[in-house]
C-alpha cells in the first residue's frame, strides 16, 4: 500500500468512527431525555450529522467513482428529508399534546411574549448598571 492509500484509510476510518460516536451520543440522548421534543431533537441532529459523517467515510474509501456520486445524493436527500420530517412530527406533537404547559411555557399571544422579554431585558440592564456603578466607585 502506498502513502495515499494509508491516508485514505486513516481519514475514512476517522469519519466512520466519528459517525459512530455521534450515533451513540444520539442513542444516549433519545433514552436520557424525558420529553418527546427533546428526544426528537437529539434524534434528528444525530441522524443528519451521523449519517453524513459515515457516508463521507464510505465515499473516501470508495474513491472517485459512480458509487461516490450515489452516496453524495443520499447525503443530500437525508440532509433535506430528516430535518423536515422531524419538524413536521414536532409540530404534530405541539398541536396534539394536551399537557404541553407542564413541559414548557406556551405563549398564546405575542403581547405576553414581548412583555416577558422586555422585563428580562430591563432586569439584565439594571443588573449591569448596578455592577458598573459599584465597580466604578
Amino acid at each position: 500500500m502506498g502513502v495515499f492509500d494509508w491516508i485514505r484509510l486513516i481519514v475514512g476510518s476517522a469519519f466512520l468512527v466519528c459517525g459512530l460516536v455521534i450515533f451513540f451520543t444520539e442513542i444516549f440522548g433519545v433514552f436520557h431525555f424525558r420529553y418527546v421534543l427533546n428526544r426528537m431533537h437529539a434524534a434528528a441532529m444525530g441522524d443528519t450529522l451521523g449519517i453524513a459523517s459515515c457516508l463521507v467515510g464510505l465515499i473516501i474509501f470508495s474513491g472517485i467513482n459512480f458509487t461516490s456520486l450515489k452516496l453524495l445524493l443520499i447525503i443530500a436527500f437525508l440532509w433535506f428529508a430528516s430535518p423536515v420530517s422531524s419538524h413536521v412530527l414536532s409540530r404534530l406533537e405541539v398541536a396534539t399534546n394536551e399537557n404541553l404547559e407542564s413541559y414548557c411555557k406556551v405563549y398564546t399571544d405575542l403581547e405576553s411574549l414581548e412583555a416577558e422579554l422586555m422585563s428580562d431585558a430591563k432586569a439584565k440592564q439594571t443588573g449591569r448598571d448596578t455592577k458598573t456603578k459599584g465597580g466604578a466607585l
